[in-house]
């Protein structure tokens, strides 16, 4: 319920009765008694009454002087509050304000609810911190000139009274302001902490394919500010090779990147635009500390799920250690291999089960000339040339490579075979 002035007054005399009025006291010369001291000190009683009445009834005026001034500074700030919400907030500061200095001289802890309640909701109204600082600012300018104005007609003495009261008004204000600035940034720390989960939560949910689910996409559209509808790829670091070091772009060669850390992997949405993932595949070679997986284009937001699937499965094709970054579009046959990893198996077993008969440094190379093979394209020149070997020897290794596995390199079909099966076996192995 809001004081009347007579409240306002009383709490006043209470406040003089209860040693209010130290501060006048102290202001007095050392030692100073008797019936002349207590005369002046009666007369400064009378004095704060008197303003804390009059100052009470003018709260109406002065809300509205003071609402005009803010507003004259600071034309921007009824975009974030309504001007009777202003109005009613600074009415129910200038009426704290009043009896707050009363309260702190009875021993009481002054009651700053109102000044954090206008904090915490200039902060969720998202008003600039300066904007609100001002106000106060403002406010004790306002209820400083008023005081001025009361005791103007009161005569010399009163006005030296007032002066001593100056520090008084101030620090009034400055706490509301302290208080106000500290609930001001607490909300807004917790805003943000809250905003972040949010967007972190919608992100897992695009990740882990809920995306159809309904409003989904729209919603995370909006907190991750991006199209709902879109060109998108999704890259996935490998979990064990994190580096604390590697600084993750929000923005890099003209596409736009999230990132998100999981127990699984450190995954990053990738916004192409009309960019391919070769191009992220580019713009990250030279950044990512391991290995990174791409995966193909996906339309839309709620596709993310799919990406990333594709983009483990990419990555899942690259040895640890390689410091590659691999794109599922340059790896599909490997991709259907560690897609797989049942059949994967069964396939290793049962073409290149027979060289588990061998030694582990013969068996390693025949599978090391087979696999360089391969990468050179079936040249015998320079798979010896890559393993410095004369091309007769690399003819040799092959040779009896076919016999063990009952398979021919000159048939296209057991080519793949044994193509397919050396990824099982590398990828079984870790290797």
């Amino acid at each position: 319920m809001p004081l009347t002035s007579a409240d306002a007054a009383r709490d006043a005399g209470a406040d003089a009765g209860t040693g209010g009025s130290a501060d006048m006291e102290r202001a007095d010369a050392p030692g100073a008694a008797g019936p002349a001291a207590h005369a002046a000190r009666a007369a400064r009683v009378r004095l704060l009454r008197t303003m804390v009445g009059r100052m009470h009834d003018r709260i109406p005026e002065l809300t509205d002087r003071l609402v005009a001034e803010v507003l004259a500074e600071d034309p921007l700030y009824t975009d974030f509050v309504s001007r009777e919400e202003f109005w009613e907030s600074v009415r129910a500061c200038l009426e704290a304000g009043i009896v707050q200095r009363a309260q702190e001289a009875r021993g009481r802890r002054p009651d700053l609810s109102e000044a954090e309640r206008v904090g915490r909701r200039r902060a969720e109204q998202g008003m600039p911190l300066e904007s609100l600082l001002r106000s106060f600012r403002i406010g004790g300018r306002v209820v400083w000139e008023a005081l001025i104005e009361e005791v103007s007609g009161e005569g010399p003495e009163a006005t030296a009274d007032l002066l001593r009261y100056a520090s008084t008004v101030w620090h009034t204000v400055e706490q509301q302001s302290t208080v106000a600035s500290e609930v001001y940034r607490r909300t807004e720390s917790e805003m943000l902490r809250r905003s972040d989960e949010r967007v972190q939560a919608l992100l897992d949910a695009l990740l882990e394919g809920r995306g159809a689910d309904g409003g989904l996409a729209q919603a995370a559209s909006a907190a991750l500010d991006l199209p709902e509808r879109g060109r998108y790829a999704v890259v996935v670091l490998r979990a064990a090779r994190r580096d604390p070091g590697f600084e993750r772009p929000d923005e890099l060669a003209g596409l736009r990147f999230v990132w998100r850390m999981r127990t699984d992997g450190e995954v990053g949405v990738v916004a192409l635009g009309d960019r391919s993932p070769q191009d992220v595949a580019a713009a990250l070679r030279d950044l990512v500390p391991s290995e990174a997986g791409i995966s193909t284009v996906v339309d839309g937001l709620a596709g993310l799920g799919r990406a990333r699937w594709l983009a483990e499965t990419a990555l899942a094709t690259c040895r640890p250690g390689e410091r590659r970054v691999v794109r599922l579009d340059d790896r599909l046959p490997g991709a259907l291999v560690a897609a797989q990893p049942e059949l994967a198996g069964l396939l290793n077993t049962q073409v290149l089960g027979p060289l588990d008969a061998l030694d582990a440094a013969d068996r390693e190379i025949l599978l090391e000339t087979l696999e360089t093979w391969l990468e050179c394209e079936g040249s015998a020149m320079r798979t010896a040339g890559r393993l410095y070997c004369h091309r007769n020897t690399v003819f040799n290794r092959l040779r009896r490579l076919e016999q063990l596995t009952s398979r021919s390199l000159q048939r296209p079909r057991d080519v793949v075979e044994l193509s397919l099966a050396l990824d099982a076996a590398r990828f079984a192995n870790g290797a």
